[in-house]
């Protein structure tokens, strides 16, 4: 059942997409009012405007169906009564803790030390030579 539910949901998935891509926006009623040709097709001057909009709105009844349908299959499904997806994650048990975990922080580096500045050093004068 689950399987032709998911089947119908995409069938009519791509009916509706197609669907809404072949209407014509509002802007196109405005040429079939000026003798374009439109009243000679097979649904008639508004005829196609009004089946494509009446078998949208069906085809998006069915999708929202179908969608209900495969929300509750999968639901009742898993066998549990939560509403939340969450809910039914199921975690992993948690293995035996040997021992307590540590925070290994390595040592800092040692850091040169603070040399303070200096102030320039006079200039030597130079040596006298004794005559």
């Amino acid at each position: 059942m689950h399987t032709v539910l998911v089947v119908v949901q995409v069938l009519v998935a791509v009916a509706l997409i197609g669907l809404v891509l072949i209407q014509h926006g509002k802007g196109a009623d405005a040429g079939a009012a000026f003798g374009s040709g439109a009243s000679g097709t097979v649904f008639g001057a508004r005829g196609a405007a009004n089946f494509l909009t009446r078998t949208t709105a069906w085809l998006a009844a069915a999708f929202f169906a179908s969608s209900l349908g495969l929300a509750y299959l999968v639901n009742d499904r898993t066998g549990r009564t939560s509403g939340s997806v969450t809910d039914q994650i199921e975690t992993p048990a948690p293995g035996p803790v040997t021992e307590e975990p540590r925070l290994i922080i390595p040592a800092p580096a040692e850091a040169p030390a603070a040399v303070a500045p200096q102030a320039p050093a006079p200039a030597e004068e130079a040596p006298k030579v004794p005559e």
